[in-house]
């Protein structure tokens, strides 16, 4: 049930409101792309598969860390692991919405549907974590707030990978064109 509900709150909020991203601001500078390009190509993988493995040992390394002393409580490592993909998702529609600029570049608030959606993804699993009749439903433990908020930081990182890796393939398309 946790998977079912990491699929459609996760995917389902905020894809409905990237539907409204704005344009990126270079987008009629680039040439177009070639009919015969497949829509998902090597690159497009690369990046698929980076953030996959990424998240999976951001959450993995969190449930290891915070719960990792609580290892009797399967259930408490389970929503820990569970609390940092939801959240881990959240920082990377943030992050992806752009290919090149950054979000701060872009700002927070450019597209307010998306920032609505990923605070109504985080109150709705506040709720799964802390409302005792959903615990029962999705077999999760409340979290100390302190866990609570090192499930925030860990799934930060995945924001900060994507954000770092723009940052490199900026600098690295300016040092190839300046050499």
């Amino acid at each position: 049930l946790q998977i079912l509900w990491v699929n459609l709150v996760t995917d389902g909020l905020p894809g409905l409101a990237l539907a409204v991203e704005p344009a990126e601001r270079s987008t009629m500078q680039r040439p177009p792309y070639s009919t015969s390009r497949p829509v998902i190509d090597g690159a497009m993988w690369r990046d698929i598969v980076w953030v996959g493995l990424v998240m999976a040992a951001i959450s993995l390394a969190a449930g290891a860390w915070i719960a990792g002393g609580a290892a009797e409580d399967e259930a408490y490592w389970r929503t820990v692991v569970f609390t940092v993909l939801t959240l881990a998702q959240m920082g990377n529609v943030l992050a992806v919405r752009s290919t090149r600029d950054s979000l701060f570049r872009i700002g927070l608030s450019s597209n307010t549907p998306l920032l609505l959606a990923v605070l109504l993804t985080f109150v709705l699993q506040l709720l799964v974590v802390y409302a005792p009749p959903l615990q029962a439903v999705f077999a999760t433990r409340p979290l100390s707030l302190g866990d609570l908020a090192l499930c925030v930081a860990f799934s930060s990182l995945l924001f900060w990978a994507i954000e770092a890796k723009k940052l490199l393939t900026a600098w690295l398309r300016t040092r190839c064109r300046v050499t």
